[in-house]
């Protein structure tokens, strides 16, 4: 299998409605490893769709504790188990992931121990390993090297942009961010740049949807960034293609591919990706 990016949900946010995206994980096959990057709503199913075995989850990194990129990491790693997990499973988040995780397990309590008895299951307790990261190192195994970077999302002080280098092939996910210029050090020279994005005008019309207005608003503009700060990122930083990814909005009908091209193509003149849940991304060689 070439190795690939696969954005399984585009949304930022975790709200869901009729006929839109998903909010945000993705999926990256690089040097034969496995990895899932964030397990917002819709993560399995995703990931089924996406043609991969649930048995051969490997590696699944979260950038920060928002629901929306958290929310489905017990449920992933639940139902990968009763579809047979029998291989250990290493799980890195920030500080708050392994509380996340065995409160997890408590609350399905029950059901765990149960399918242990009557479907003689190894304990899924003991398969999955959670590590918590900070800035820095994170993970250097079997040729696969991973780095985080702590990133500017008020009020959230523990969310990381993270580096994979394999093999010669670098992706970097910015995580949920304000402009943040020490990123583009960070991803210097990465295949693909995966950042999060968000157009001003459809700020005003997302409000409106989501109700409580002024505060959500003033959350939007202090710890996003829009599409041609991105731009500006990947552009400081050479990167071979940037994925726009995380859209605020994503599910606006007045709101079109167009539109995110014509921002960030003020800052970006590179190969360029709009995200789209389901989406299968390539290295270009």
């Amino acid at each position: 299998m070439p190795d690939r990016l696969v954005l399984l949900g585009s949304k930022g946010g975790p709200a869901l409605r009729p006929g839109g995206p998903w909010p945000s994980s993705s999926l990256l096959e690089i040097g034969g490893r496995t990895i899932v990057v964030d397990c917002g709503l819709g993560v399995t199913r995703g990931l089924v769709d996406a043609g991969i075995s649930l048995k051969a989850l490997d590696l699944i990194f979260i950038t920060h504790l928002h629901s929306d990129h958290l929310l489905e990491l017990g449920p992933l790693l639940h139902t990968a188990w009763t579809a047979g997990l029998a291989t250990p499973v290493d799980v890195f988040g920030p500080p708050g992931t392994g509380r996340y995780w065995r409160r997890f397990c408590q609350a399905m309590e029950f059901d765990i121990e149960i399918r242990i008895v009557d479907e003689g299951r190894p304990d899924i307790r003991e398969l999955v390993s959670v590590s918590e990261f900070a800035e820095g190192h994170v993970l250097d195994q079997r040729g696969l090297e991973v780095t985080a970077l702590r990133v500017d999302h008020p009020p959230v002080t523990d969310c990381f942009a993270l580096r994979f280098d394999q093999g010669g092939k670098s992706v970097v996910f910015s995580a949920d961010t304000a402009f943040f210029p020490p990123l583009a050090d960070f991803s210097k020279g990465a295949d693909l740049l995966v950042h999060e994005a968000m157009l001003e005008e459809g700020i005003e019309r997302l409000v409106a949807r989501t109700g409580n207005g002024a505060r959500l608003r003033e959350h939007l503009l202090a710890s996003h960034s829009f599409a041609e700060e991105a731009g500006r990122i990947a552009s400081d930083a050479g990167v071979k293609r940037l994925v726009l990814n995380h859209l605020i909005p994503a599910d606006d009908a007045e709101i079109g591919e167009d539109d995110w091209l014509a921002a960030v193509r003020k800052t970006w003149a590179g190969d360029l990706t709009i995200a789209r849940d389901g989406l299968v991304v390539g290295f270009r060689e």
